[in-house]
């Protein structure tokens, strides 16, 4: 990963209610959840939703998948673990770092 990619999605995070139906949906596992109980449990307004869950999109970090009637968000564990490794990797690496 490049920083410009994980910056970008280190800024979808960096809003209040992104990071929310993020770690909502973490909550929830690899199934994910329906848009609708993401609205419910969250409160949030569904063009407001919408909006959000489509930034989340659009950097990979959750995935959409429409079984019948039903809209799915699913969180991209992948995408999750490569930020994290990516903030890690050069962890202590400096010449001042303790042990």
């Amino acid at each position: 990963m490049d920083n410009e990619t994980a910056a970008k999605r280190l800024a979808e995070l960096g809003h209040s209610t992104r990071l929310s139906i993020f770690r909502y949906l973490v909550k929830m596992g690899k199934e994910g959840a329906p848009v609708g109980q993401i609205q419910a449990s969250l409160g949030v307004p569904d063009s407001t939703l919408s909006h959000h869950i489509k930034r989340l999109v659009s950097v990979g970090l959750i995935h959409q998948v429409r079984e019948s009637r039903t809209l799915y968000c699913v969180p991209q564990f992948e995408v999750l673990n490569e930020l994290i490794e990516f903030l890690m990797a050069e962890c202590c690496t400096g010449s001042s770092c303790m042990t």
